[in-house]
């Protein structure tokens, strides 16, 4: 039977006696639900698994900044560790993992383009100078 005020649902348990009649016993057993099966499933948003950004991060050490690689490769892991303990801190941890890969990957980026740059604009206005 259900019962409204219950967070479990309990049902009573029917079992063979050896003399082939069926028997009601007086236990009833809840029916826990298995963590990470059907509606338990955490989502960070409708429709959208929690993202560990573990690859992006290592990609981030490699092509990016790497101390801020590192940081987004903490984070990565962090998720792991609370995505069954702590939601919520894990979804922060996913958005960090995300932000600081990215980060570092747009600062790199952004350094190879500007100092090349800078070099050949000072470059021009010393010839100019002269």
């Amino acid at each position: 039977h259900w019962d409204g005020g219950e967070k479990a649902m309990e049902m009573s348990v029917v079992s063979e006696v050896p003399n082939g009649k069926s028997g009601k016993d007086d236990e009833t057993v809840p029916l826990n639900v298995t963590p990470g099966l059907g509606a338990e499933v955490r989502r960070s948003a409708p429709g959208k698994l929690l993202k560990e950004y573990r690859i992006l991060a290592i990609a981030s050490i490699v092509c990016g900044l790497s101390c801020l690689g590192m940081v987004a490769l903490i984070n990565s892991v962090k998720v792991r560790e609370c995505r069954a303990t702590d939601p919520e801190r894990a979804q922060r941890c996913s958005r960090r993992a995300r932000k600081y890969s990215l980060l570092a990957i747009g600062l790199w980026v952004g350094l190879l383009i500007l100092v090349p740059t800078l070099m050949a604009l000072v470059s021009y206005l010393l010839t100019l100078q002269n």
